[in-house]
């Protein structure tokens, strides 16, 4: 994933405003964060000495096939299905204290990982805390997995 600041490098720097932020700085960080895209800088999208740029931006932001908007990627042939990563998820452990949380299988589908048939699925994506307005780069799941099978990217 990009940096702030080479997000920023792309943007036209001129603090114009448009965007609705109060420098270009302030709306790479909204950018990163994904409250906006690059097609919410009007200057970016309508002159042409920024399409290049434009088009780098874009890029960075479309979904690659198999990753999920937070980046998780869950390598199934390096997955031995441990369920480490189940019940080191702090937001397995949150949403199914009795299942997830024990030691045991999930008993709810609120929870992100799951073994099934043997190897793990993510669901629910969208409640990891890598992702949404309060980030935390958590690596609980990382760092649990002896066969290094999740990794975000």
């Amino acid at each position: 994933m990009a940096s702030v600041m080479e997000i920023y490098q792309l943007l036209p720097k001129t603090n114009c405003k448009e965007c609705g932020k109060t420098t270009c700085m302030a709306f790479a960080v909204d950018l990163l964060a994904r409250k906006f895209s690059a097609d919410d800088c009007p200057p970016l999208v309508n002159e042409e000495k920024y399409k290049e740029n434009y088009d780098k931006l874009s890029g960075m932001f479309t979904p690659v096939a198999g990753v999920s908007e937070t980046g998780l990627i869950v390598h199934t042939e390096k997955c031995t299905g441990c369920g480490n990563c189940v019940v080191a998820c702090p937001v397995d452990v949150a949403a199914d204290p009795q299942g997830a949380g024990s030691g045991r299988a999930p008993t709810t589908d609120k929870v992100i990982f799951k073994v099934v048939d043997g190897v793990v699925t993510a669901n629910n994506v969208q409640e990891c805390r890598r992702f949404g307005e309060n980030i935390i780069l958590c690596v609980a799941c990382i760092d649990t997995c002896p066969t290094k099978a999740i990794e975000f990217v």
